[in-house]
């Protein structure tokens, strides 16, 4: 007979708070004293001094990020940490930036690592997962790594003063997480490490979504404004640590196989994540005929700032061509999207986009 294992994981620590950047040398000393410091390229004008003085008692090389987590850019990183010698990681900044920080420390041999991220726009900072995209933007491949990072060190404060675009897209992503991990139990998938989720892992996913409809609206409202309030805090936490445990123990699906079709076409590179991610979502339900559920969630994403029409995400020419291309990525061979419990074709992707025209 077949163990049937269960389980979660999360990263090693996860702090949270204004002002937490003049403690990242404190905070993270205990993981190494050389770090390889991968900074995002959006803000690396802004926040070097920052992150020197914060670093401290540390010894730092701070490497520029190219903008893409692509081999590329994974392998210029890794050369950069071999020649200064380093043993820490840390990424700060967006997710491809983190992501590419998390490859970078695996490949050096599995170094600790520290993410810091300065958006909320995504859950990529605490799962053991990194994107990788070809350098024509799409996606390649989705690059499990052996372990969570040890410390993700959020300082809000720099999340709040970030355009509230970002958060809202964090939000499409932390959306996605329940119904994903609901469709993985109700399918008895594996999750992304390749246990099924436990019943933690499904309490999780449910306060993400929860926690984000109550405290959506107010977050942006209190972002809008630079402010690290109450709501914004929790819509924070429910975007990295809840979607990241959520989604990395109870499972991805459909949302998620169609933002890597929508990926396929140039229409969409310049949205983010989880605004196409939040299509994937209302395109799933629409598969599933959850009618009243979709008008539920479309008028909570309108609510929210995020697209509900492909148009909404640059797709504005509707052709049966790039629908195709979008499907059929969507429900390749061996792909998340097998973890919904009916099985799902390129038609029916089809059938449900065009609905978002």
């Amino acid at each position: 007979m077949t163990l049937r294992v269960t389980g979660a994981r999360f990263p090693g620590r996860y702090i949270q708070a204004p002002g937490l950047l003049s403690r990242l040398g404190e905070e993270s000393k205990s993981l190494g004293s050389k770090a390889l410091i991968l900074l995002d390229n959006f803000l690396a004008s802004r926040i070097d001094g920052p992150v020197r003085a914060g670093a401290a008692p540390l010894a730092v090389e701070i490497l520029v990020h190219g903008g893409e987590c692509s081999e590329a850019e994974i392998a210029r990183a890794v050369a950069a940490g071999e020649a200064a010698g380093v043993d820490l990681v840390i990424g700060i900044g967006g997710g491809k930036a983190l992501d590419t920080a998390k490859a970078v420390a695996f490949r050096l041999g599995g170094l600790p690592t520290v993410i810091v991220p300065t958006i909320a726009a995504s859950d990529a900072p605490c799962s053991a997962l990194a994107v990788v995209y070809g350098e024509d933007h799409t996606v390649a491949y989705d690059y499990f790594l052996p372990r969570n990072p040890d410390l993700v060190l959020v300082d809000s404060q720099i999340v709040a003063e970030a355009p509230a675009r970002f958060l809202a897209a964090g939000i499409g992503d932390a959306l996605a997480t329940w119904y994903e991990a609901e469709s993985s139990r109700l399918a008895d998938a594996p999750n992304c490490w390749g246990t099924h989720g436990s019943p933690l892992a499904f309490e999780i996913a449910r306060f993400c979504r929860d926690t984000i409809f109550e405290h959506g609206a107010a977050a942006l409202a209190e972002c809008d404004a630079d402010t690290a309030g109450p709501a914004f805090e929790r819509v924070v936490e429910a975007n990295i640590l809840l979607s990241g445990a959520g989604f990395e123990s109870g499972g991805v699906a459909g949302a998620h196989a169609i933002h890597h079709g929508l990926c396929e076409l140039p229409d969409v590179h310049h949205h983010l994540h989880g605004e196409k991610v939040a299509i994937g979502v209302l395109a799933t339900l629409l598969i599933h005929g959850q009618r009243e559920e979709f008008d539920r969630v479309r008028a909570y994403c309108a609510s929210v700032r995020l697209p509900v029409r492909l148009a909404d995400i640059g797709i504005e020419e509707v052709t049966e061509d790039k629908l195709r291309r979008v499907a059929e990525r969507a429900c390749r061979p061996g792909e998340i999207m097998e973890n919904e419990p009916i099985r799902i074709t390129p038609d029916m992707v089809i059938a449900a986009l065009r609905q978002l025209v």
